[in-house]
């Protein structure tokens, strides 16, 4: 009987214990960009780091839209690689080489 009543009263506790620790989650942040091929680009370099499991950018609004698995990842290098593909974030700004070698119509 005492085995049944620590279970009843520990696997709540083990429950939400196990969901506040989740793998994938959701972030959002402002990446510089103008047009369609920008967002392709910054897709792709959000997508190239391991462990993203899926970006979207917003045009209209410059917001990058991510699931990513917090364990295997840090966010700073998804704003590395999408500095490195020549587009700034809010905390990382894309170095001058790279950002010039963006087509004309994507330089912001």
């Amino acid at each position: 009987m005492k085995k049944k009543l620590i279970i009843l009263i520990f696997f709540p506790i083990l429950t939400l214990a196990q969901q506040s620790q989740k793998k994938i989650v959701a972030s959002q942040f402002r990446v510089e960009g103008n047009c369609e091929m920008c967002k392709k680009t910054i897709e792709k370099a959000a997508l190239s780091v391991r462990w993203v499991k899926m970006a979207t950018w917003d045009i209209p609004s410059n917001k990058l839209s991510l699931l990513y698995n917090r364990r295997k990842v840090e966010v700073k290098n998804i704003h590395n690689a999408i500095a490195k593909s020549g587009y700034s974030t809010l905390e990382v700004k894309a170095k001058e080489e790279d950002y010039n070698k963006l087509p004309m119509c994507c330089q912001y």
